[in-house]
């Protein structure tokens, strides 16, 4: 699939530090979920896993003043819980502090346990 010229847009508006970890976690979303469409939803990235996928068919970033927002769904952060205790998280959303190094290998696992889900 095709990058987002407006997700170009969001990163490259963001301060260095933040533009950097939101084009990094990019990166690690297209790795995991090659297949992926790009677009906007409720003003921040978006990654639909099924082409028109809706908000529970996507996984979706946004960059903050301190951290990255990681939104990968309920049912991905309920079963990797265990390995989510250094970070601040909720029900749908992780936060991925910017003064530490991203987890590679937990978002792409994260991204391809949800992707799974989402097309059986």
């Amino acid at each position: 699939m095709e990058r987002s010229s407006e997700v170009d847009a969001y990163i490259a508006n963001q301060p260095q530090k933040t533009s950097e970890a939101l084009s990094e976690i990019r990166e690690y979303i297209w790795e995991a979920a090659p297949h992926v469409s790009e677009h906007m939803n409720y003003k921040i990235p978006a990654f639909a896993l099924i082409e028109g996928g809706k908000r529970e068919q996507q996984i979706m970033i946004a960059g903050y003043a301190k951290h990255i927002g990681f939104y990968p769904h309920p049912d991905t952060i309920e079963a990797f819980q265990e390995r989510l205790s250094e970070f601040k998280y909720a029900k749908g959303s992780i936060q991925f502090p910017l003064n530490k190094p991203l987890p590679k290998q937990l978002i792409i696992e994260m991204v391809k346990f949800r992707n799974a889900q989402v097309r059986g």
